[in-house]
């Protein structure tokens, strides 16, 4: 499973029992921590998201709406008994902000906590299933965007042709790795004799905090799914622009002119009680637009 479970969809003030930004990316059972703010934890708990199951967190940036939660987090964590690695990343000041909270509280944790300060668009995980990027956002501070790539599936076996050609059940393993079978006579059996091409990797990207900004479209270009910030109503575009934030429609735009397949949008500001409009207004230029929802798991 590859989804998006939203943890906080609210800019910086909870209100209307909407919680600050945090959203958990799950792939194949491990969990990816996307910001960490105020109340992170209890959500956690409410949607039955194993704490334990996280194995790396990612902070956009230090507005307290974004990882007000986080130093809680880390200390249950440990309280908790964890025993495997926990890796954070983030804004280089986090590593200090963190490791002051823990020396004026005289707590140390149980657990490995290694936290990778960001200071430029990079790769942050490049594993055989999953490679995580970040990117920097047109934000008031220090801010950046996560994108998550699966890598690409497995080539699918067909068993029967496999049989027909007479290849042991030992070797199926590295024909879905793509590799060609050679039998005992000689005869070079090819790979896509017998097998098929597997799916392409599915992508998701998190677009943190931003105003209107199209060089975010290359980080995001063809996506299966952004989350893009829209703070305010488009009748509010000259307050987002000052602030720093986006409208409905300039989130829409870019998920347009980006030609992803689908938008989730968030980080809605307190003055609103109501959130119907934000879905409308999005979607007069992106059909495929969903209000990114608390407790609901979207799949990439």
């Amino acid at each position: 499973m590859f989804a998006v479970t939203i943890l906080g969809n609210n800019s910086a003030v909870p209100a209307f029992d909407r919680h600050p930004t945090s959203q958990v990316v799950t792939l194949d059972g491990t969990n990816y921590l996307v910001d960490c703010g105020e109340g992170t934890q209890i959500q956690l708990i409410n949607y039955k998201i194993r704490r334990s199951k996280i194995s790396h967190i990612f902070i956009s940036h230090l507005h307290g709406d974004h990882y007000f939660g986080l130093i809680g987090l880390i200390n249950s964590l440990s309280l908790l008994s964890r025993q495997q690695e926990l890796h954070i990343f983030g804004p280089s000041p986090l590593k200090e902000i963190i490791e002051l909270q823990l020396k004026v509280a005289d707590t140390h944790v149980c657990y490995p906590l290694y936290i990778h300060p960001i200071t430029e668009a990079a790769t942050l995980i490049d594993t055989d299933r999953l490679s995580v990027k970040c990117f920097r956002t047109n934000h008031r501070i220090e801010c950046y965007g996560f994108s998550f790539t699966e890598k690409k599936q497995l080539r699918r076996l067909n068993p029967d042709k496999a049989k027909e050609y007479e290849i042991p059940a030992s070797f199926y393993e590295r024909l879905t790795n793509g590799e060609d079978y050679t039998r005992k006579d000689g005869t070079l059996i090819k790979n896509e004799t017998v097998t098929t091409p597997g799916d392409p990797g599915r992508k998701y990207a998190f677009c943190a905090d931003t105003k209107y900004d199209e060089s975010l479209i290359p980080h995001v270009q063809g996506f299966d799914m952004i989350y893009h910030e829209t703070t305010y109503l488009d009748n509010l575009r000259e307050r987002a622009e000052l602030r720093f934030h986006s409208t409905t429609k300039q989130a829409a735009l870019i998920a347009k002119k980006a030609g992803v397949r689908k938008l989730l949008i968030g980080h809605f500001s307190s003055k609103y009680d109501t959130l119907e409009e934000f879905e409308a207004e999005a979607r007069e230029v992106f059909p495929n637009t969903d209000l990114a929802l608390e407790g609901v798991a979207y799949t990439v």
